[in-house]
């Protein structure tokens, strides 16, 4: 579980805003985004009784953030994009300079997550042609398994 400041925080550490004592301040600056347990281990596990009195005073706010499995990739465009990069690299630069040099500007090029998977599928029609289409099928698999949740996969991706 993550901590949180809330508006009422900020209202307190601007300056001239002085309701907390120096604890409950020095604690609520270090709060934003950090684990509960680590700020209830501060001043010798003092921190617990000021944390939940910061809780309760509606200064702090829980978050839980659900935590990928372990050894599971994370999913995000960006990963997904040093992929295909990385495919274009390994199967195009030495053997067709062209058509690598291509495929890297059209990445760079593609600054929406449409653009990319259009680029996508074109690098994976080339590599059906330069390494077959199971080699194709294997790579584009992995490629779908690194895109995020929340990305439409269309076509051939």
């Amino acid at each position: 579980m993550l901590l949180k400041k809330t508006e009422k925080a900020r209202l307190e550490l601007s300056p001239g805003m002085r309701t907390l004592s120096l604890r409950e301040r020095s604690l609520l600056l270090l709060a934003q985004d950090k684990p509960l347990c680590e700020l209830q281990a501060m001043y010798d596990g003092g921190g617990a009784q000021i944390v939940e009195s910061l809780l309760r005073q509606g200064y702090l706010t829980a978050s839980f953030v659900r935590k990928p499995k372990p050894g599971s990739p994370a999913r995000s465009l960006a990963g997904a994009r040093m992929y295909l990069f990385d495919i274009c690299e390994r199967l195009f630069a030495r053997r067709d300079p062209a058509q690598a040099q291509y495929f890297r500007e059209a990445l760079r090029a593609a600054k929406d997550p449409v653009g990319m998977l259009d680029v996508g599928n074109a690098l994976f029609e080339e590599v059906t042609l330069a390494a077959g289409a199971e080699r194709a099928a294997a790579l584009r698999e992995r490629f779908r398994r690194l895109l995020p949740h929340g990305v439409v996969h269309h076509e051939s991706v």
